[in-house]
């Protein structure tokens, strides 16, 4: 998310920022983008039905104005009735090469395969879990002593420089 909000700074960003939103209101990002004097919105979802909480998201960020959601670090799945709402305006960045390690665990099980290579794609959001369309991807070697956190955090430094790419490219559709 800072990532995607320090390039929206750039007065050439074809995208601004609208509203951060979270589900964890004491998220390390919502301090930092209230310092940053980003708009803010956070609700725990605990004890509220999903479709009431999604609905609370929902009129947020239409009241922000927004038109693109650009997912980071969101990790509760979305139910079809709201990706149905904002179809094809939702992107999110998962850390593997898609089609491959959908889901969690990611890192783990590209190391157990023997792969190669890992990396990180940003794709369109959709009612199947990682399976919208691949907007961009960036590939990392796997090393031989690489751990999960050592492979976790090279691929991350990735995200961080293909996000707000693919973002400004899928603003400007």
């Amino acid at each position: 998310m800072m990532s995607l909000a320090e390039a929206a700074n750039d007065p050439a960003s074809p995208y601004e920022i609208g509203i951060v939103a979270s589900d964890k209101p004491d998220a390390p990002g919502l301090a930092w983008a209230r310092d940053a004097g980003l708009r803010t919105f956070a609700q725990s979802p605990k004890g509220m039905p999903k479709a009431e909480y999604e609905a609370a998201i929902d009129a947020a960020l239409r009241d922000a104005g927004v038109e693109i959601i650009a997912l980071a670090g969101y990790m509760r799945l979305l139910s079809d009735d709201f990706v149905s709402r904002w179809r094809g305006r939702i992107i999110n960045i998962h850390p593997s090469l898609l089609p491959r390690y959908k889901g969690l665990d990611t890192h783990q099980r590209a190391i157990e395969a023997g792969d190669a290579v890992a990396g990180c794609s940003v794709h369109i959001v959709t009612e199947e879990l990682d399976g919208g369309e691949v907007l961009g991807q960036a590939e990392v070697p796997i090393l031989p002593a690489d751990t999960v956190e050592s492979l976790s955090a090279r691929v991350l430094a990735e995200e961080h420089r293909l996000y707000p790419k693919v973002l400004a490219d899928f603003a400007m559709r």
